[in-house]
């Protein structure tokens, strides 16, 4: 999150206007493709980093990819898993309908074109979580290629200018997870949990189109939101539904682009931004003080706040990819297509699934904007944080006062005091009722708007009373009483002539 102006944290990524990458801030130098680091020692034209994103999202299904193992987080070690995830003889994948449509569903979302055939492969690379010694996915034909996502930003710390940017989707493809390791150093041990191994996974494949970590961060948090809204993931990144490896790289304008690294298995959106910017950094110091990078894989230290070396990068060679022999090509359908006479349960229609896509966020956003007047900066608020639209209309419903003015009481008095204490909207002890009872007496002239803020500042502490009990027993009310007003300024003017 970023603190926007009046001290409201608001989590919309900024994408400043100068500055060092190591800062998170992208440096204007008017080029098609954004951002610049600027030259240091060598005095040759300035860096440019370009940042690709492979994203791997976790589907939200009862089961596994291609097994009817359970999928359920933090379950007891090893208790959720098939003989077909731990890879025993004979055992065969039976591909999972509900990912599939997922899958569909969100290559729609994100302007994709749909292959009515794809195919899977298997990627060989031997690990102690991963006992068949290789993945099922979809390498050479993937179930949804060629799309775009766009994604808005701030350019000023004001919060008041956003620019909208486009990054390419190469592809979307279905493949199953791993296990999990778990490193024992005291004991100089490593202990498998198998519960993950084969839980259905999209990864989302994003073109070099960033250029700084506070866009991939935004690219990342709109299709996480897309995603949620979709229902095809959850995509809560504490849990591991979403994963994100970050490709970095820089070079000289009209150069080809320099040798990338990739940095591993980022699971949150503000270290994102950070091992991203500090890449690039390190790249460009690097390259100016005459070494060269190495094309390798990083993980990112988040105490440290720097990358670290974990492996020379594989190549697609190193894979060994293959086509999967145990499962046939995946074939779609559309109401064209769609072979007469039969069963509808049988077969993936993905018109049909077209015509079921709800309202993505920036349709919503947009009717936000439209319907209550509000500002777009205020409506990208609401929608990232979670539960906070919901909040916001339940408020307007409940209250005679403006939306303009309700939204300036969620943004700068709710969220500043929910980010004060860590908790999240759905945590509040003010509810929406509380909220619009108190916006209604300020509405009405019973109290001051200082008052008001005094009366919340009660209702935080969750006492459970209303906002009229706690304006009744401080003696907050407004007189409206002429005749009690003028008692009142002659019982002080008599009072200055005794002194």
């Amino acid at each position: 999150a970023v603190r926007g102006c009046g001290g409201v944290w608001r989590r919309v990524w900024q994408c400043g206007a100068g500055g060092s990458a190591s800062r998170g801030q992208c440096a204007a130098a008017g080029s098609a493709r954004g951002a610049v680091v600027p030259a240091g020692k060598s005095g040759l034209a300035p860096w440019v980093p370009v940042v690709g994103l492979e994203i791997h999202a976790q589907i939200s299904s009862n089961s596994k990819l291609f097994s009817g193992s359970q999928v359920q987080f933090a379950a007891p070690p090893n208790s959720v898993v098939s003989f077909f995830d731990a890879s025993l003889p004979g055992t065969l994948p039976v591909i999972n309908r509900r990912c599939v449509e997922a899958a569909v569903m969100t290559g729609l979302a994100l302007n994709c074109s749909i292959n009515k055939r794809s195919l899977f492969d298997r990627k060989h690379y031997f690990y102690a979580d991963l006992p068949a010694g290789y993945q099922i996915t979809q390498q050479r034909v993937p179930i949804a290629v060629n799309g775009t996502l766009s994604y808005s930003l701030c350019t000023d710390h004001k919060m008041s200018q956003m620019v909208t940017k486009t990054v390419r989707i190469k592809q979307i493809q279905l493949e199953q997870d791993s296990g999990k390791s778990l490193h024992d150093d005291s004991r100089s041990q490593t202990l498998v949990d198998l519960n993950r191994a084969g839980v259905g996974l999209m990864e989302v494949v994003m073109e070099p189109d960033m250029c700084c970590g506070k866009e991939a961060a935004a690219a990342v948090r709109e299709l996480q939101l897309i995603l949620q809204t979709l229902g095809s993931s959850h995509a809560v990144m504490a849990e591991g539904q979403l994963r994100v490896d970050a490709n970095v790289s820089v070079h000289h304008p009209g150069e080809p682009y320099g040798v990338r690294t990739e940095v591993k298995n980022i699971n949150s959106l503000r270290f994102l931004a950070k091992a991203v910017d500090y890449e690039i950094q390190r790249q460009t110091e690097e390259l100016e003080n005459g070494g060269t990078i190495l094309n390798e894989t990083r993980a990112f230290d988040s105490k440290l706040g720097c990358t670290v070396p974990m492996r020379d990068k594989e190549g697609k060679q190193d894979y060994r990819f293959m086509p999967e022999p145990n499962l046939p090509p995946l074939i779609l359908y559309d109401t064209k297509s769609l072979p007469a006479n039969i069963n509808h349960q049988q077969v993936v229609n993905i018109d049909r699934i077209h015509e079921r896509l709800p309202d993505l966020p920036s349709v919503k956003r947009a009717k936000l904007v439209e319907q209550y007047g509000i500002l777009p900066e205020h409506s990208f608020t609401l929608l990232n944080e979670d539960g906070l639209t919901e909040f916001f209309e339940s408020v307007v419903k409940r209250t005679q006062m403006k939306p303009k003015k309700v939204i300036g009481w969620i943004l700068n008095d709710l969220l500043s005091y929910l980010n004060q204490h860590s908790l999240t909207v759905k945590e509040s002890p003010v509810n929406s009722s509380m909220l619009a009872n108190l916006l209604n007496l300020l509405e009405k002239k019973e109290i001051s708007s200082t008052a008001a803020k005094q009366v919340l500042g009660e209702l935080w502490k969750g006492e459970g009373k209303t906002p009229l009990e706690i304006v009744k027993e401080k003696k907050l009310e407004l007189i409206q009483d002429q005749e009690a007003l003028e008692q009142i300024c002659q019982a002080v003017i008599d009072g200055q002539k005794n002194e």
